[in-house]
């Protein structure tokens, strides 16, 4: 198992090496083909290079032939299999992210809830992969108040680290319904319009198993100035024109700070997005 890990991990590496040479060729084409159909001139930095992009143009069509990613190797199982999901939270966790723990595994489908002990973060890594586990999550906490939670993708990556923030548990809601629905919810993402945010959509998304039909139940991902909020509800037809929502919690909102493209017991992974200090100047940017 531990040599299979290896080579996976070699090979994701490797695909990643390549994958920069191959969106470089694909743009000088892109930009070749414009010139000749604008009946403009050349660029002069692919001047030296035209004659041989020239060939591989007339052998295929630029507008198909998209290179694939690593970000497409990373989800090319998702949809054909359900999600499985390795939850725990830091070491000595209060009575409230326990509570927390407890709520959230009810609230994505197939998540098993494991006490962390004296397991370190590499330990955690290789019993989801050798479990085969699509996904680690761990929440973290700052004086009993839930703080943070990474989302790790198995086996090589991406991990995503958001903090958590405004966190009201089930029972603080004080709803009606006595019991929680663990029927697979529908899924609601709105404002999530940039290459980031379409990555942590993905992050997000790929944690829960397709729907049934009928399902009553319904997760919503807002994005408003890069403030992820979280609300989960159920809802009901009173009748042909009216529905009903009730929300069944919990509730809170997430900031995402780091992506990664390796699993979270890589400290030397690539970094492909880190949030900056810098950036919280920028009042009219918006990373998602």
């Amino acid at each position: 198992m531990l040599r299979k890990n290896v080579r996976l991990r070699k090979e994701y590496l490797y695909k990643k090496s390549l994958e920069h040479q191959e969106q470089s060729k694909s743009l000088k084409k892109q930009k070749i083909k414009e010139a000749f159909e604008e009946h403009k001139s050349i660029p002069t930095e692919l001047r030296h290079e035209e004659a041989k992009l020239r060939n591989e143009i007339e052998l295929e069509d630029i507008n198909t032939a998209i290179p694939r990613n690593h970000m497409d190797d990373e989800y090319a199982d998702a949809g054909a299999i359900e999600p499985k999901i390795l939850m725990t939270t830091s070491r000595r966790p209060s009575s409230r992210l326990m509570q927390f723990l407890k709520e959230l595994k009810i609230v994505i489908p197939n998540t098993t809830r494991t006490n962390r002990g004296n397991y370190v973060i590499k330990d955690l890594v290789e019993i989801a992969q050798k479990y085969n586990f699509t996904d680690l999550i761990i929440l973290h906490e700052h004086r009993g108040k839930p703080d943070g939670m990474i989302i790790s993708h198995m086996p090589s990556g991406p991990t995503a680290y958001f903090a958590l923030a405004n966190v009201v548990l089930r029972h603080d809601l004080k709803t009606q319904l006595d019991t929680m629905s663990e029927e697979y919810p529908h899924l609601i993402f709105h404002n999530f319009q940039s290459n980031i945010g379409d990555r942590v959509s993905d992050v997000l998304k790929y944690l829960f198993p397709v729907p049934k039909l009928d399902s009553k139940r319904v997760i919503s991902f807002v994005n408003q100035e890069d403030y992820i909020i979280f609300r989960n509800h159920v809802y009901n037809k009173e009748d042909y024109k009216t529905v009903a929502l009730e929300e069944i919690g919990p509730r809170f909102i997430m900031k995402l700070y780091q992506i990664s493209l390796g699993t979270v017991d890589l400290p030397q992974a690539q970094v492909e997005w880190v949030s900056r200090p810098y950036m919280n100047t920028a009042k009219k940017r918006r990373t998602l």
